[in-house]
């Protein structure tokens, strides 16, 4: 198995280059993770702190360094365009099996860039010795449960109340593929 850290991950599809997360990218992301529409179904709802934003982008960047995740940002190929990021994170080696997740600006919506990511993130993971993927959702979130459908993954399971947002609990969807 390829070890994360030994190799940078510079990823490239038919209209994407997906690079590895900086913390420069931050300034990117903050207006993504600030937009209510965009964080609906994640586990916290939106920021509008650009330093906490600023803290999450350096702790993902330092389980990158660490070997426990490859976060990425994603631009368009011919013109370098901010788009959003997608990552392979909790990887666990012994059992090699990773988790994934995509996050896109509103803007973007609609027009494949999940997917095709998603297929390049998949490939990596397969050709890094990972043999199982998983994704989980939050009820409701249907854009997300189609890529992930359209992937290839299957609905594993229901998460009952698994994340506690606004003052009530949350149910999500697990999905898992193996490769």
């Amino acid at each position: 198995m390829i070890s994360f850290t030994e190799r940078t991950a510079i990823l490239e599809t038919e209209r994407l280059r997906l690079q590895p997360l900086i913390e420069a990218e931050t300034e990117s992301i903050f207006p993504l993770m600030d937009d209510p529409e965009v964080m609906a179904y994640w586990d916290v709802p939106e920021i509008d702190d650009p330093d906490l934003v600023a803290g999450i982008v350096r702790a993902q960047v330092a389980e990158m360094a660490a070997g426990r995740a490859v976060h990425w940002s994603i631009r368009g190929l011919n013109d370098g365009v901010f788009i959003g990021t997608c990552d392979l994170s909790d990887i666990e080696r012994r059992h090699k099996r990773a988790e994934v997740g995509f996050m896109l600006g509103r803007d973007t919506w609609g027009q494949g860039y999940a997917l095709e990511a998603m297929q390049a993130v998949i490939a990596f993971a397969a050709s890094s010795g990972l043999r199982r993927l998983t994704g989980r959702t939050h009820l409701g979130n249907r854009r997300s449960e189609a890529i992930l459908e359209k992937l290839g993954f299957s609905q594993e399971g229901l998460l009952r109340g698994h994340v506690w947002r606004d003052g009530e609990r949350r149910d999500c969807r697990l999905w898992g593929l193996l490769l």
